[in-house]
């Protein structure tokens, strides 16, 4: 729901703004921001950016891939599913590897574009426009928000409310389901959820991360992005005067003022008034309530609505648009952006070697692990045939997603026999515990201690040469 931009503003506009930018007083009571409806180019684009980062985030857990859930992040099982990718505790490095990346990603297009991720791709943010999209279809529009909350309560107050909360909690219940989601079987998850019937773990993070969305989308809003999220604090770090932020260009702008449209912008700035008509519009659509007529602010989102805004108020007026608009620092000061720069081509660099040794460290990942425990109930036994033995314990963790066949051999120990079946099945993302038995004549044991490896290797799929040595030992004191 979208209001019609006005054209010509005579006298200035009320402007409804939170008491937390008055800097007299730092505790002053928070006011609400009523933030109102805009179209234009980015707006679009955000809404259709969030369309598709909803629908991914929508539809990723429901995938199936080779008879289970192709995402599935079973923290009780230890065990991350993603596709064909089956990651363990053991491959913390790749998580490591995973945020350094996202890490210099995220310098990168703050270097370039300012707070973009912010405003466009944040899901506060997301979440925030779905939520003030229901207040503007069930209380209407700003001003009739306004409006309706100055009015005592009735039965029509009361219904809108109500309608909206309702779609708020919805909103928020789904989020929830589908978040928790990624973490246990979903469709089982809904089925259990619905009919009362899921475990109390399941059931209370549902509920907490329902608490949560509808919290921070509903009512904290602009206090997340303003008062705890850190990002918005060290920001100032990765901006430099090439920067791209949404910037008011005061100089264009000054002297502001109201003006009737049926006078030429000539003759406007021949009485010494900019295009800047003071409509107060870039404040009225800012979701963190702030004037960025007043400079580059830590609140500032870089979401491009109050561009929009002034945008749609340019072209009524037969004025040039970019009044304000994505610029740098350098541009508002009359020069070049450089594109290229140190800063910047060095998170760059940083990052495309990041990501080839993200690249490498899976393409190299061994999907098998073997540990070896040797039996500490004694070190060794003499079997009725005059033979030697010592038994080991091997836990084989399959760390792909099919069923392997696997070989048990040793190296480094001739004469030794198996006592027991040397050839194993383990199922995908599966731990076998496989006890196994080693033999020798004593009289190829040259030492106390033998040291030698254990080799475990695929051996169902001849194409894929997979497989693992560990070392162990082999005790006989009294050879």
């Amino acid at each position: 729901m979208s209001e019609r931009i006005p054209v010509k503003v005579i006298s200035p506009v009320k402007v409804h703004k939170p008491d937390s930018h008055q800097h007299d007083n730092h505790y002053t009571p928070r006011s609400r921001i009523y933030v109102r409806a805009v179209t234009g180019a980015l707006e679009n684009f955000r809404r259709f950016f969030g369309l598709i980062f909803l629908s991914t985030f929508a539809i990723l857990p429901w995938l199936q891939y080779d008879g289970s859930q192709a995402i599935l992040f079973d923290i009780g099982s230890q065990r991350f599913n993603i596709f064909g990718l089956t990651l363990w505790p053991q491959d913390l490095t790749l998580l490591a590897w995973i945020l350094i990346v996202a890490a210099f990603a995220l310098f990168f297009v703050t270097t370039f574009a300012g707070r973009v991720w912010c405003g466009f791709m944040c899901p506060q943010t997301t979440w925030t426009f779905i939520y003030i999209w229901f207040e503007e279809l069930f209380e209407g529009s700003r001003h009739q928000r306004i409006k309706l909350d100055e009015r005592a309560m009735n039965f029509d107050k009361f219904w809108r409310k109500a309608m909206k909360h309702f779609a708020w909690v919805t909103i928020a219940l789904l989020t929830s389901l589908i978040f928790v989601g990624y973490f246990t079987p979903i469709g089982q998850l809904f089925i259990d959820f619905f009919t009362f019937s899921s475990t109390a773990w399941a059931t209370g993070f549902v509920l907490f991360f329902t608490f949560c969305t509808y919290g921070n989308a509903g009512w904290m809003r602009e206090i997340m992005c303003t008062h705890i999220c850190p990002y918005a604090r060290f920001q100032s770090a990765m901006f430099d005067k090439d920067t791209f932020t949404v910037a008011y260009n005061a100089k264009r702008g000054e002297q502001r003022g109201p003006r009737s449209r049926k006078i030429a912008r000539e003759e406007n700035i021949e009485k010494g008034l900019g295009d800047c008509i003071d409509c107060n519009l870039c404040v009225q659509v800012c979701p963190t309530g702030i004037d960025i007529r007043n400079g580059l602010q830590y609140e500032c989102i870089n979401c491009g609505a109050c561009v929009d805004a002034c945008n749609g108020v340019m072209e009524k007026m037969n004025y040039p648009k970019g009044l304000i608009s994505f610029t740098s620092e350098t541009e508002l000061a009359g020069g070049t952006t450089k594109i290229v720069r140190p800063k910047l081509v060095g998170y760059f660099l940083v990052l495309v070697l990041m990501s080839g040794l993200l690249v490498f460290e899976i393409m190299t990942r061994v999907p098998l692990e073997v540990d070896i425990i040797r039996d500490r109930n004694s070190l060794y036994r003499e079997t009725n045939d005059g033979l030697i033995e010592n038994v080991y314990t091997l836990k084989i963790l399959n760390k792909s997603q099919q069923k392997q066949t696997y070989l048990i051999s040793v190296i480094g120990l001739d004469g030794a026999n198996f006592i027991g079946q040397n050839t194993v099945d383990v199922a995908g993302s599966e731990v076998l515990t496989w006890p196994i038995s080693l033999a020798i004549d004593p009289y190829k044991i040259k030492e106390d201690v033998t040291e030698f490896e254990f080799k475990v290797e695929v051996i169902n799929d001849p194409e894929n040469d997979v497989y693992v040595q560990e070392p162990s030992n082999f005790l006989y004191p009294n050879y």
